[in-house]
């Protein structure tokens, strides 16, 4: 039974997509008896007609001697704006010759629900061809995925170490919009960097916290979001990294900025503003976003967000070193963990 020369990749996992294509290539030219040309082409609406002519000639043309061409089609929604080329592109679906491959690759945004263009997949999938969705992992299953990685190169992960490096790479950040399209091959990488530095000992997390960078951006939502949420001991727990390779005056202002949002998200939908027009006021564009703020809101009074604003008032006079209230390294992370405690945990103490 042959390997199908149609294929559709979608999702936000860049690795795994690129190893499908990989594999997908091996097999048809291992059928075929021959090595096969990849043929990319990056859509471009301007110039969609004569990108998609180009599609024809190069899949519809038959084998004649040596291995066919794996057209890989990027961008594949900018194709197909208007209704003539979107014709023309299904028209190549159906026309691939033998010994001839066409793959549409969809790279998704990180939580996407579906391949776009859909049509084109669903195209795919009706002449037969592999449709096929690669989301990145995260939490749980990116550690499990760097366990399953470092086995299959011959690595001896201590216990812990998968784990931490899936947290050095955001891999347990939540936010529903978090990039993680080069999540995968940023923990591939650095497995890499491990092995050159341990060989075959085995790497432990402090190997890992001794290599890998923080992934400092992520890790700062993940961190504004646990204190507003109040879930006091994971943000003492991303505070505790966050400290090590971010600037106290950062973590301040998107603290600061943090406690504001909530403040003004608690004042609007007190008044009885719709969420979309609280979004809009602040300048948020993100539906995601504004349902979070309102959630995190909930569970704060006015009274304590004020405190909390007040609270970070006095860490940025000790952060910046007035006079008369310079403190030391130590003292200043004392001071950012009672500052989470004393104020996104009041809510969990009280509830408890």
């Amino acid at each position: 039974m042959t390997t199908s020369p149609l294929a559709f990749y979608w999702g936000d996992d860049e690795l795994s997509a690129s190893r499908a294509l990989d594999r997908f290539e091996a097999t048809l030219a291992a059928e075929h008896g021959a090595p096969m040309e990849r043929w990319l082409l990056r859509g471009n609406r301007n110039t969609a007609s004569a990108l998609i002519a180009d599609l024809h000639m190069r899949v519809g043309s038959p084998v004649m001697f040596g291995g066919g061409t794996l057209a890989i089609v990027m961008y594949a929604g900018s194709l197909i704006v208007k209704g003539e080329d979107r014709d023309a592109f299904l028209a190549a679906i159906g026309f691939v010759a033998p010994g001839n491959a066409l793959v549409i690759l969809d790279a998704s945004l990180s939580g996407a629900k579906a391949p776009v263009p859909k049509r084109l997949a669903d195209a795919i999938s009706a002449a037969g061809g592999s449709v096929r969705q690669f989301a990145s992992p995260k939490g749980g299953a990116l550690s499990g995925w760097i366990e399953s990685e470092a086995r299959e190169r011959g690595m001896h992960l201590l216990p812990g170490t998968a784990k931490v490096l899936a947290e050095r790479v955001g891999g347990f950040v939540q936010e529903g919009d978090a990039e993680r399209r080069q999540q995968t091959r940023s923990a591939s990488m650095e497995l890499d960097k491990l092995f050159l530095y341990r060989g075959d000992a085995p790497i432990g997390p402090d190997d890992v916290r001794a290599l890998t960078a923080e992934a400092v951006p992520g890790s700062v939502w993940a961190f504004t979001d646990a204190v507003g949420e109040r879930r006091v001991e994971q943000a003492l727990g991303w505070l505790d990294r966050l400290l090590e390779a971010t600037p106290e005056p950062v973590l301040l202002a998107v603290l600061h900025r943090r406690v504001r949002e909530l403040i003004e998200t608690s004042d609007r939908l007190s008044d009885g503003e719709r969420l979309p027009e609280i979004g809009k006021a602040m300048g948020v564009n993100s539906q995601f976003r504004m349902e979070k703020l309102r959630d995190q809101a909930r569970v704060w009074t006015t009274l304590e967000l004020v405190a909390a604003l007040d609270g970070l008032v006095e860490l940025d006079v000790m952060v910046k070193g007035v006079p008369g209230a310079d403190r030391g390294d130590a003292q200043r992370r004392l001071a950012f963990s009672l500052w989470v405690i004393d104020h996104a945990g009041r809510g969990r103490l009280r509830s408890g």
